[in-house]
């Protein structure tokens, strides 16, 4: 939650905010490091910054056009005083307005440790130059509140996008049962059939259930677990031979999150009066998951699958 100090009436105003991120410090510092960062949030909700030149080192430019939601331009044209990562920044800049300079605002942000979180103050001091813009800064601190709000998005932003990662695998599953192909093919493509036996086990419970197997259909099924995680899988059929093969492309999410996209193709072949099923997955893991969970949990199903055949 921001806290901040009214602004003191006379020749420097002054304002002090805070916020608390959930981030290292490092992360909440990098923020303020690029253009690319800084025109995403370095303005109050409702206005945009279309332009912005960061050169993030003591002296370097600091500056950058803020749009309001009227269309007009103001100019902030400064530099870096001080830059001591991941600890503390301090920049001046001169408002401009048609080309005259409203005020000057020099500002030192500091960064400390909390817990394993960031406190981050920003302390500004105002040279009034043009008495007309002074409503410029008795509106900072609601302008600095909503600032922070877009800063909390950028630096969650970064945070998943610094946690990015695709891991790329495959296995190949066998297993034999005591069923015909017509069989074993009715129980991956009925929707009754398959509903015996895909599922995610003891405490979950499917919620939704849709399924068209044919070049171009799709299947879906959404459950919930007790814990009340959600799991989503999404498929779109390629290629339908009845009783020898299918080839699908999934994709798995835990609630919101997605976990991977899979390229799955089974296979089905005749010994004796039985089936081999063969199912080979190629996968796109995402965000941190490897392929070993997924492998166990299609083994998982595959003797599900040969269990529900027993059943009458």
């Amino acid at each position: 939650m921001a806290q901040a100090a009214e602004l003191r009436r006379g020749e420097k105003p002054e304002l002090t905010i805070s916020r608390s991120f959930a981030a290292p410090r490092e992360l909440v510092f990098k923020a303020w490091s690029s253009a690319e960062h800084i025109k995403r949030w370095f303005s109050p909700e409702g206005c945009s910054v279309p332009e912005a030149s960061v050169d993030f080192r003591p002296g370097g430019v600091f500056e950058l056009c803020m749009r309001l939601p009227g269309g007009q331009d103001f100019w902030s044209k400064g530099e870096f005083t001080e830059i001591a990562p991941p600890e503390r920044l301090a920049f001046t800049f001169g408002v401009f307005d048609g080309g005259e300079r409203k005020f000057t605002a020099h500002t030192t942000v500091t960064f400390e440790n909390e817990g394993v979180g960031t406190r981050m103050s920003v302390h500004q001091a105002y040279d009034i130059h043009d008495p007309a813009a002074a409503f410029h800064v008795e509106g900072a601190p609601e302008g600095w509140r909503t600032t922070l709000d877009k800063l909390e998005r950028e630096v969650a932003r970064i945070k998943t996008a610094e946690n990015r990662s695709v891991v790329h695998a495959s296995f190949t599953l066998e297993r034999t049962y005591d069923a015909t192909p017509a069989q074993v093919f009715r129980a991956l493509t009925d929707k009754a059939a398959k509903a015996r036996w895909f599922s995610g086990g003891e405490g979950y419970e499917v919620v939704e259930r849709e399924m068209d197997v044919r070049p171009g259909g799709r299947e879906r099924v959404k459950g919930r677990w007790t814990s009340g995680v959600t799991m989503h899988f999404e498929a779109v059929y390629f290629d339908v031979i009845p009783n020898e093969r299918l080839v699908y492309a999934y994709v798995m999410h835990h609630d919101e999150r997605k976990l991977s996209v899979s390229l799955a193709t089974v296979e089905l072949a005749p010994v004796g009066a039985g089936t081999r099923l063969s199912i080979t997955e190629q996968g796109a893991y995402l965000d941190g998951l490897d392929d070993g969970s997924r492998k166990r949990g299609t083994a998982f199903l595959m003797d599900r699958l040969g269990a529900s055949l027993n059943q009458p």
